[in-house]
């Protein structure tokens, strides 16, 4: 167990998202982890109800991971990029083929999320050079949509929030209204045959645009940022493969969060019945242990890349730790776990609980508009008019409410102004789901009691 909690100075930090200044008076200093579990250097112990940042999903203190992360130490710790790979990239790269939907045939390996992102970009616009289509460059987005931090990523990204104080950003990129079912930017109804219309204006956009300047449309399967929570229908993504094949647009989803069994299934693209030409994905791949991104490649992408070195159609990109050995080990050993434990179907039922009981909880809390989600990622969103879905006034913020008074009582999960979502590691248990349940039913008590009105 810890000692004494010592005090941290942190002033010499800079954290993610985080006012320093505030943050320093009472600053949350993780030490240790075991299993869902995390303590703080108080001692005061958490449930990882949002596996680090979607990402732990192996839990923490894995021994096989540290165990295999361990021998590639003892035997490489790095290998030289510019010159050749290593086995553990190899057999990395071929896991996943195996693990990913139909057609993909090629891996480039990375490091995080916004260096996949920002890969599968310039690869879309590198491979329409090579095929004849010079003019494509731009790329379609969706607002409120995150695709990570470096330039690239950010100008696809949609929140305001994360990139106005940078702007301008980069040109080319397009930006349409998400395919959000519960507040619909159109005014439509899905339960009253809206049509699909943010497929149909995605369309448009491309047809406006001229088809011959667009290179790619960038997606998640389903979103949760600073900006809200977005599940959308499965008929957007099936009527979004087929505008992009009659334009010749090049799909990529963005699966940093969805994939490896986050959804119950192994990809969003397996959840949605969809299959992008590429997709971005990462957080969970290594469970965390390690910093550890990729790009998978369908086959027709991939052989516009292949050819004579003078010919110059290689991919023309790189990162110093793209393909490191010690990642790809620990990749290795968390995508094998996660076959052999049943891991992806496992999250599928203890999803199932989750819902079951998040949907309990709707017909106890007025504040509740709706619950959403899929696998083992499922959330509240709250309304302060469940028939009309009106929002609550700016400055009430239900999510960060509950979230924390969850805290409080010793759970953790992800939060926007109007929404809060549970995405625990894989391998909760049932009793870990309900007790995550117990907390979070406390906490929308204690704040639907002191809500206005």
């Amino acid at each position: 167990m810890l000692d004494a909690a010592p005090h941290h100075d942190v002033s010499g930090l800079v954290l993610d998202f985080m006012q320093m200044e505030e943050f320093a008076r009472d600053p949350f200093v993780v030490a240790e982890a075991d299993g869902i579990r995390i303590r703080d250097t108080d001692g005061r112990e958490y449930i990882d109800g949002l596996a680090g940042v979607f990402t732990v999903s192996l839990g923490h203190g894995n021994r096989a991971i540290v165990d295999a992360m361990t021998a590639q130490l003892q035997r490489l710790a790095f290998a030289p990029p510019l010159h050749g790979t290593n086995p553990a990239a190899i057999e990395l790269a071929r896991a996943l083929l195996d693990f990913a939907p139909p057609g993909f045939g090629a891996v480039k390996l990375l490091s995080g999320g916004s260096e996949a992102t920002e890969a599968a970009m310039k690869m879309a616009r590198q491979y329409h050079q090579q095929t004849g289509h010079s003019r494509k460059y731009k790329v379609i987005a969706k607002y409120g949509a995150y695709h990570g931090g470096t330039m690239g990523a950010l100008s696809a990204g949609g929140g305001w929030e994360r990139k106005s104080v940078f702007e301008p950003l980069l040109g080319g990129f397009l930006h349409v209204h998400p395919p959000d079912c519960y507040h619909c930017p159109y005014g439509k109804r899905y339960e009253d045959d809206c049509g699909i219309t943010c497929a149909e204006i995605l369309d448009r956009t491309i047809a406006a645009e001229d088809p011959e300047t667009v290179a790619a449309v960038i997606m998640e399967p389903i979103s949760i940022s600073s900006a809200g929570f977005v599940v959308p229908p499965r008929e957007f993504f099936e009527r979004l493969r087929e505008t992009c094949d009659r334009y010749n647009v090049l799909l990529i989803f963005d699966e940093i969060i969805t994939g490896f069994g986050r959804l119950g299934t192994n990809f969003g693209a397996d959840y949605y019945g969809v299959v992008p030409d590429l997709l971005c994905c990462g957080k969970g791949m290594s469970s965390g242990y390690a910093p550890l991104a990729a790009v998978l490649i369908q086959d027709h992408v991939n052989r516009a890349f292949l050819g004579r070195a003078e010919e110059r159609v290689e991919f023309h990109h790189g990162h110093t730790y793209g393909g490191n050995p010690v990642a790809c080990a620990a990749g290795l050993a968390a995508v094998r776990q996660m076959v052999e434990l049943g891991l992806v179907e496992h999250a599928r039922q203890m999803g199932e609980r989750m819902r079951e009981r998040l949907v309990a909880m709707q017909a106890s809390y007025p504040m509740i508009g709706t619950v959403q989600g899929a696998g083992l990622l499922q959330g509240l969103v709250f309304a302060a008019d469940r028939q009309t879905r009106a929002a609550f006034p700016t400055e009430i913020k239900p999510g960060k409410r509950v979230e924390r008074a969850a805290r409080e009582r010793g759970l953790i999960f992800r939060c926007g102004n109007d929404f809060v979502a549970l995405s625990p590691p894989l391998v909760a248990t049932r009793a870990d789901v309900d007790e995550m349940c117990d907390i979070l039913d406390a906490s929308l008590a204690e704040v639907q009691e002191g809500l206005p009105g």
